[in-house]
């Protein structure tokens, strides 16, 4: 390893990237997927949705919070040097780039669409039974819905909801003034409408399309000079009181409430030369020319995700998912039994999420089970853990269940299982004034013949089913008493007035997670300055702590080789010589989300492995309720270090950080390595059967707990 003797480690901006600038150069490489030949084309369209959708939360939040911090006065500088003002002139050149892009890759994919047969069109293309089948459903479908909204003196411009897609028309009537209207596409209706066709050719219009076409009927008397398409997206930052909120459930509602109507931070219309409609529009909704972006396609992609799911497609999509049972459960019948002769690792989505979920089924229905804890961060519409959560209550257990009432964007969903969870008799709380609890687990506690025994689950991922088949996490079963203890611990410090405890096992953000991640990588540089090496490989979403950083650099400085595998934002150079020449960056992006939390640490030969529910942020580590825990079994240790040194391999979908910040995909030649592909197969040769067996080996315990 190089060691730098000069070692002059401080926080000079030339050593950061700005987090905003890096988190648009991640969604570029997620968009970078839109393009890739092999994959198929339903595939591609997706990623062109995903990028969509990556933008409107970044405008909602990110956007806006810097607009919000330069309305307050407040403009002081990020690690890299940026002030707020100079933040949003370079995010407002990339992402024009960025939608350059976008729309260039959907104009090719539907192209390519177009010679399978399947085509977007406009009306007037269409044959004469298609349009009257269009006409028909404009005047019994559409036209009953839709209200057309006049803007004049007496009609001031209507106030129009987050990400709602509108028309903008302009109007007239013979030797008369010009005038102006608004018709909102109705979001209730599907987006993109399928036409009936000939043969095998199918055909679709937007839902814009048909109402720009036949919006006459809406305005008798009047011509149509012109009709644009545009789309707000507004600030969805929430603002909630907690320190004074009586009741944070009505806090949080109250404030959902208010983000519709929050103030527009981005304009998105149809590429016009009409001047007058889009000064309208920049006027009314008092936002800036450089907050404009021009479209030259159907704006809101996001409309692409149902589109690739549509029936009768198969063949332009990848086949289905498949999870296999994990290998240490093959053939098992009694789960806990299974779980208290060894710890049980699971790798999802390549081993299947089912097991999580029969554990707390089974512990819904196990007549010795006598209590449940869980933490709940974001879950699917239709949760069979909450619904099992349910049970336990209905059947006597004691189940407390901590909801985060505040993970973004899934606070509405969060409201209604915690009401509903209520109803049946959980106990629920919602965690820590000030502080998000991200923390992932699952407390078992049994009565068994030889005492109360506790089981306890924990991972890097949400408890969520639908999430588990795309998103890549690590989850540990333990019955190990040490880890009972603290997860006991753990709920009541959420629960009640506890102090926290010293752990036996785990690390909890806010306190102690920072000081135990620096400890660690100060014994890598004992060892890396004593000739014993120096070694760690940190996966995970995103690197943006300064302070860590700063470690990291030390560390490099000092010998340590350290391997980063960062798929989103990461404010670390790599590669400068006497600060970071021994640490490299890379991302992973392909078919599956990369979402575990690995931290792998040499330790002088006797390798220790981490698994967290936290990125290295300053939220995170400081405004967040977090897990870091060991992995102890040595199986399970060379295991993970197996699949880190295979992601560490991947030249199929890495991106390399340089160290200008730019990313490049990996030297794809030699063996193809795709890591994702390589967890799938080696998933289904360990299991050979798919997981469709488990809840039915599971059954006879149901009936006799019933019984």
């Amino acid at each position: 390893m190089d060691k730098d003797k000069s070692c002059d480690i401080h926080d000079d901006p030339e050593y950061f990237f700005n987090r905003e600038l890096s988190w648009l150069k991640f969604n570029r490489r997620v968009l970078g997927e839109a393009d890739v030949k092999p994959t198929p084309l339903l595939e591609r369209l997706k990623f062109i949705a995903i990028t969509s959708s990556n933008l409107d939360e970044f405008f909602m939040i990110r956007v806006a919070g810097l607009k919000h911090r330069l309305e307050g006065g407040i403009n002081k500088v990020d690690a890299a040097g940026l002030s707020a003002s100079q933040q949003l002139i370079c995010i407002t050149e990339d992402t024009h780039e960025l939608v350059k892009i976008q729309y260039r890759y959907l104009k090719n994919i539907m192209s390519e669409l177009e010679e399978k047969d399947i085509a977007f069109k406009d009306i007037a293309s269409l044959d004469e039974r298609a349009q009257e089948w269009m006409e028909n459903f404009f005047n019994n479908t559409i036209f009953p819905v839709i209200t057309p909204m006049a803007v004049d003196a007496g009609h001031p411009f209507p106030f129009l909801a987050n990400r709602s897609l509108n028309l903008a028309i302009l109007l007239c009537q013979e030797a008369g003034d010009d005038h102006a209207a608004v018709v909102q596409v109705p979001a209730v209706l599907p987006r993109i409408v399928e036409a009936p066709s000939a043969g095998a050719k199918r055909q679709f219009v937007f839902l814009e399309d048909i109402i720009k076409h036949y919006c006459g009927h809406l305005f008798h008397g009047y011509n149509i000079k012109d009709v644009v398409p545009f789309r707000i997206t507004r600030n969805a930052d929430l603002s909630i009181d907690e320190e004074d909120a009586e009741d944070l459930l009505a806090e949080v509602e109250k404030s959902l409430r208010q983000r519709k109507r929050g103030q527009a931070v981005r304009l998105e219309i149809g590429k016009t030369s009409n001047r007058p409609l889009k000064q309208l529009l920049v006027h009314n909704l008092n936002i800036e020319e450089q907050d404009v972006y021009e479209i030259s396609g159907p704006l809101d992609a996001a409309c692409f995700f149902k589109f690739s799911d549509l029936p009768g497609l198969e063949h332009l999509r990848h086949s289905p998912v498949v999870s296999y049972p994990p290998k240490e459960l093959a053939g098992v019948v009694d789960l806990y039994e299974a779980i208290k002769q060894q710890d049980i690792l699971l790798h999802h989505p390549y081993e299947s999420f089912q097991p999580v979920m029969e554990f707390v089924r089974q512990a819904a229905w196990d007549p010795k089970v006598l209590a449940i804890k869980q933490t709940l961060y974001r879950v699917s519409g239709n949760s069979p853990i909450v619904k099992a959560l349910a049970q336990a209550a209905e059947n006597g257990k004691q189940v407390t269940v901590l909801v985060e009432l505040k993970a973004r964007f899934d606070e509405e969903n969060n409201i209604l299982w915690a009401k509903r969870l209520e109803e049946a008799g959980c106990h629920v709380i919602y965690g820590l004034v000030g502080l998000k609890t991200h923390a992932k687990m699952v407390l078992v506690v049994r009565q068994e013949q030889d005492g109360i025994k506790r089981y306890v689950h924990m991972g890097t991922g949400n408890y969520n089913d639908a999430t588990a088949k795309i998103y890549t996490d690590m989850g540990l079963f333990t019955a190990n008493e040490q880890f009972g203890a603290d997860a006991s611990a753990f709920f009541n410090v959420l629960s009640g007035y506890s102090d926290p405890p010293v752990w036996n096992k785990i690390v909890v953000a806010p306190l102690g997670l920072r000081e135990k991640i620096k400890e660690l990588i100060d014994r890598e540089i004992e060892f890396a300055q004593t000739g014993s090496g120096g070694h760690i490989i940190a996966k995970m979403n995103s690197l943006v702590d300064k302070d860590i950083v700063l470690k990291l650099y030390e560390a490099s400085c000092k010998g340590v080789k350290i391997d980063l595998i960062v798929r989103g934002i990461c404010v670390l150079r790599p590669g400068v010589a006497g600060v970071s020449h021994n640490i490299t960056v890379r991302s992973i992006v392909g078919r599956f989300l990369e979402h575990h939390r690995i931290i792998y640490f040499g330790n002088g030969g006797d390798e220790r492995i981490f698994l967290s529910s936290a990125d290295w942020m300053p939220r995170n580590l400081n405004e967040r309720v977090e897990l870091f825990f060991p992995v102890e079994d040595p199986e399970h240790i060379k295991r993970i270090k197996d699949m880190l040194d295979l992601t560490l391999a991947d030249n199929q979908k890495a991106y390399i950080m340089r160290k200008d910040g730019t990313y490049r995909r990996v030297d794809r030649r030699g063996k193809a390595i795709n890591s994702q592909k390589e967890f799938y197969t080696q998933a289904q040769a360990d299991a050979q059967t798919p997981d469709i067996t488990m809840e039915q080996r599971l059954k006879p315990m149901y009936r006799r707990a019933v019984e």
